[in-house]
C-alpha cells in the first residue's frame, strides 16, 4: 500500500509482540472487573449456623450474578444445627422425643411399675436397632439416612404435640405427634416426599415392646393384628421372621405389638388398608448372659401414614371406651367361653367382697369345687365298687397270667374284664371325670392370670404379685402342693391299679411341683385350694362310705417234710 508521499506503509507488529500485548491487557481486564462487580457472597451452610441455635433455619435463595439474571434459585433446606431433646407429659405418659431422626427415646406409662418397682418403659433401650417411629422406605432410596439426620422441631398445641421436619431441598420428611391429655390414644403421621411425589414408608418400633423386667420377657412378646372380615385374631412371633422380616396387608382393625399385659397398636383412619412387618432382633440385656431374639414391628397405611395409636393397658374398660372393638386384642384362648366369665366373676368377688385377689381365687376355687362336690361323690362310689370287683379282676388276670401283650389272648381277656364291669354296673373311667372336669378351669385360670392387667402386681400374703412366680428363694406354694397332691392319692381309693403302677403313681406329685414351680402364684394357688378342698371331701366320704373289706388271703398249702433215710 502507498501513501501519498510515495513512501512505504509501516509494518504491523509480530506475532512475538502481539502476544504480550494482549496478555497484559486481558490481566488488565480481570483486575478491573473484579474491583468494579464484587461477586455476590456464598450462602452460609446449616453447619456453620451458631451452637445457641436449637432449631433448623430455612436456608434463603443465593444471591444471582448480575451476569445470569435469569438462574432458577434452590428450594430451601429444613435442618437443625444441633441434637436436641423435647418431652411430652400428660396424665398417663411420659415421652421423650430426640430430633435426630425424628424418634422416641423413652415413653413412660405413669400409672404402672415394672417388675422391679421402676416406672414402667416401653422401649427396651438395650437393643441396638433402631429406636421408635424411625422410618424405613419402600421401594426407593432417599439421599440421607432419614434416622440420622436432625429434624428441625415444631412444638404444638400447648405441649401437647410435636412435628419434626427434615428437608435437604428435593426430598422431605414430616412426621407429626400428637397426644391427649387423660388418653391413651395418640394420633401419628408421616410422610415422605421427593419434590412433590409421596414415597410409601413404614414407621418401626425395634427390639421389643413392654415389661423388659419378667421372667422371658421375649417369650411374651408378638406382633398383632386383627382381621376384620375374619374376625380373628391373629399373632406372629421372632420364629416367623427368623429369616428376615415379613409383611401382612388387609383391612385390619388394628395391628401392633404386645406382652401379656400392655399393647401398642394402629389403627387407621377410614378403615384404609394396614400393614404390619414382624421383624426378629437379637438383643443381650444388661443383667443377662445370652441373648435372646425380642419382636419389632412397622407400621404403613401407604404413601402417608395416618394412624391412631393406641399404646398402653390390655385393660377391657379402656380398651373399650377407645373402640369397643379395641377389646378383642385380649385374647381368652381356647376355653374363652369359661375363661372370660371366669374374669368376672372374680373381679366381682374382688370388689364386693375380699378387695384381694388372693382371697378371690380362693374363695372361687372353694365354690367350683362345692358345685362339683356330686361328680366327686360319683368318681368315688365308682371306685368303691371297682374296689369290690378286685377278687373277680385278679382272677381273670390269673387265669391269663403268661400271656403276653402281643398275644391274641390278651384281647380276650380285656374283653372278660370289661363285661364283668357292664354286668356290675361299673364305669372304669369314672374315677378321672372329677380330674376331666377341673382340666378346662385350670386352663381358663391360666389365661386370666396371664392377661389380665387387674392381676398384675396383686399381692397375697407373702406373694407380691399373683400372675408371676414367687420371688422367695424357695417357692412355699409349689412345695405345700406337693405335700397336698401326695396326700390326695393317699386318701383316694386306687382299686384295680397294680402295685408298681401304684408306686409309679407316687411320683405325680414330684411331677406336679416341678410343672408348678415356675408358674404363676395364682394358678398354684388355684390348684392348691382345689387340693385342700378335695382332701377334706374324700375325709367325709370315706368316713361315712368306708372302703370295702379285703377279701381274706388264701390258705398256704402245708409243707409235705419227707422223712430223713
Amino acid at each position: 500500500m502507498s501513501t501519498s508521499s510515495g513512501g512505504v506503509s509501516p509494518q504491523p507488529p509480530s506475532l512475538e509482540k502481539r502476544l504480550p500485548l494482549a496478555l497484559a491487557l486481558m490481566m488488565a481486564v480481570l483486575l478491573i472487573f473484579q474491583y468494579v462487580f464484587k461477586p455476590a457472597p456464598a450462602p452460609k451452610p446449616a453447619t456453620a449456623q451458631p451452637e445457641t441455635k436449637t432449631a433448623a433455619q430455612v436456608a434463603s435463595k443465593p444471591a444471582v450474578s448480575a451476569e445470569t439474571p435469569t438462574a432458577p434459585a434452590p428450594v430451601g433446606q429444613t435442618q437443625a444445627a444441633s441434637q436436641s431433646f423435647y418431652k411430652i407429659e400428660t396424665d398417663l405418659y411420659s415421652v421423650e422425643f430426640s430430633n435426630r431422626g425424628g424418634v422416641v427415646t423413652s415413653w413412660v406409662l405413669k400409672k404402672f411399675k415394672d417388675n422391679s418397682g421402676h416406672p414402667l418403659e416401653l422401649i427396651n433401650k438395650s437393643a441396638n436397632v433402631p429406636l421408635p417411629f424411625s422410618i424405613e422406605v419402600s421401594g426407593a432410596k432417599l439421599p440421607f439416612d432419614p434416622n440420622t439426620v436432625l429434624y428441625h422441631e415444631n412444638k404444638l398445641n400447648d405441649g401437647t404435640g410435636v412435628e419434626y421436619v427434615y428437608s435437604d431441598g428435593k426430598t422431605t420428611v414430616r412426621k407429626t405427634f400428637q397426644f391427649s391429655r387423660d388418653s391413651y390414644l395418640s394420633n401419628i403421621r408421616s410422610e415422605v416426599l421427593r419434590g412433590d411425589t409421596p414415597i410409601p414408608n413404614v414407621l418401626m418400633w425395634r427390639g421389643g415392646f413392654g415389661d423388659q423386667k419378667v421372667r422371658n420377657a421375649a417369650l411374651s412378646q408378638h406382633t398383632v393384628r386383627y382381621d376384620t372380615a375374619a374376625g380373628k385374631l391373629n399373632t406372629k412371633t421372632t420364629k416367623d421372621a427368623k429369616n428376615g422380616p415379613v409383611s401382612d396387608s388387609g383391612n385390619y382393625l388394628f395391628a401392633g405389638l404386645e406382652d401379656a399385659f400392655f399393647a401398642a397398636v394402629a389403627m387407621p383412619e377410614s378403615g384404609s388398608p394396614l400393614e404390619i412387618r414382624t421383624y426378629s432382633d437379637d438383643v443381650k440385656l444388661p443383667n443377662e448372659d445370652k441373648s435372646a431374639q425380642y419382636v419389632g414391628a412397622g407400621i404403613s397405611t401407604g404413601a402417608e401414614n395416618n394412624i391412631s395409636l393406641f399404646v398402653g393397658p390390655k385393660d377391657i374398660d379402656i380398651l373399650k371406651k377407645v373402640n369397643p372393638k379395641l377389646s378383642q386384642i385380649v385374647d381368652w384362648g381356647f376355653f374363652g367361653v369359661i375363661a372370660k366369665p371366669l374374669f368376672l366373676w372374680l373381679n366381682w368377688v374382688h370388689d364386693h367382697w375380699t378387695n384381694n385377689y388372693g382371697w378371690a381365687i380362693i374363695l372361687v376355687t372353694l365354690i367350683i369345687n362345692i358345685a362339683l362336690f356330686p361328680l366327686r361323690f360319683s368318681s368315688l362310689r365308682s371306685a368303691r365298687k371297682m374296689q369290690k370287683l378286685q377278687p373277680q379282676i385278679q382272677a381273670i388276670n390269673a387265669k391269663y397270667k403268661n400271656v403276653s401283650i402281643r398275644d391274641p389272648r390278651k384281647a380276650e381277656q380285656n374283653q372278660e374284664v370289661m363285661e364283668l364291669y357292664k354286668r356290675e354296673g361299673v364305669n372304669p373311667v369314672g374315677g378321672c371325670l372329677p380330674m376331666l372336669i377341673q382340666l378346662p378351669f385350670f386352663y381358663a385360670f391360666y389365661r386370666v392370670l396371664s392377661i389380665a392387667i387387674e392381676l398384675r402386681h396383686a399381692p397375697w400374703l407373702w406373694v407380691p404379685d399373683l400372675s408371676s412366680p414367687e420371688t422367695l428363694p424357695i417357692h412355699l406354694l409349689p412345695v405345700i402342693l406337693i405335700a397336698t397332691q401326695f396326700l390326695t392319692q393317699k386318701l383316694t381309693p386306687a382299686a384295680g391299679v397294680d402295685p408298681n403302677q401304684q408306686r409309679m403313681m407316687m411320683m405325680m406329685p414330684l411331677i406336679f411341683g416341678f410343672m408348678f414351680y415356675y408358674a404363676s402364684a395364682g394358678l398354684v394357688l388355684y390348684w392348691l385350694t382345689g387340693n385342700l378342698v378335695g382332701i377334706a371331701q374324700q375325709l367325709i366320704i370315706n368316713r361315712f362310705m368306708p372302703s370295702p373289706t379285703p377279701p381274706p388271703a388264701p390258705a398256704k398249702a402245708p409243707v409235705k417234710r419227707t422223712a430223713k433215710k
